[in-house]
């Protein structure tokens, strides 16, 4: 049974950074620190652990924002769950715990950002969760030490999160396809999986500026595709 509370201690915050190491496979100059942890606890952030009975099987950071319009809002930096977990449900307990904490205090929007190749999370975070992506970021925190990325440029969805809305269904009028196996090409072909990853962002490029936002996610065998619809508050 997975249980989600908030981290507070200096020992539980050090677990986090190990976890980054695990979870992203990343060297010293990309982990975030245990100082990080406590500076984002006192500046009103959310640090919250998935625990296994008494083991540390997933985290989540979340740091304060303002928009330009001066709403309050929270950016959810990291997310990250054992390998072993991660079709355990600490994901959505995590996101979850994450939208009651920030009801309670107000908040009712959350934002954060997703490799747009990473064919799951995305289906997790617009199908599962309700999220938009309404943004693209291309090479976000430039090329970083993880195995996961390939090598790639951080190219990075931008995903809102309306915690107070339901969001109605519409119907697409476009769509963004990448191949379902692009991890396996990412790792056996990057200068295919670069090509790949440079078109996403054109075409992404393309939606967004008719004020269009991927609402939706379709998995299917040979590809799965964002599908764009109009938002209102592009």
């Amino acid at each position: 049974m997975i249980e989600v509370h908030a981290l507070h201690t200096l020992e539980e915050f050090a677990q986090a950074v190990y976890l980054q190491r695990t979870v992203w496979g990343w060297g010293d100059l990309d982990l975030l620190p245990v100082r990080f942890f406590v500076v984002a606890r006192k500046i009103g952030g959310q640090i919250l652990g998935a625990f296994d009975h008494d083991d540390l099987c997933g985290f989540l950071l979340a740091i304060p924002g303002i928009t330009s319009g001066r709403r309050v809002y929270l950016h959810s930096h990291m997310l990250g769950i054992l390998p072993e977990y991660r079709n355990s449900g600490a994901g959505m307990a995590l996101k979850q715990a994450q939208k009651q904490d920030a009801l309670a205090r107000g908040i009712t929007l959350v934002e954060w950002s997703f490799d747009p190749l990473d064919l799951k999370n995305a289906y997790f975070n617009i199908e599962k969760l309700g999220a938009a992506v309404v943004r693209y970021e291309r090479n976000m925190y430039g090329i970083t030490s993880s195995a996961l990325q390939a090598g790639l440029p951080t190219d990075r969805c931008i995903a809102e999160w309306e915690l107070t809305q339901m969001r109605k269904a519409v119907e697409p009028v476009a769509r963004v396809s990448v191949p379902a196996d692009i991890a396996r090409i990412k790792r056996a072909d990057p200068e295919r999986a670069r090509d790949i990853q440079c078109a996403v962002a054109e075409q992404f490029a393309k939606c967004l500026k008719q004020n269009l936002a991927a609402t939706g996610f379709e998995r299917g065998e040979e590809t799965g595709s964002y599908l764009f619809s109009s938002w209102p508050s592009q």
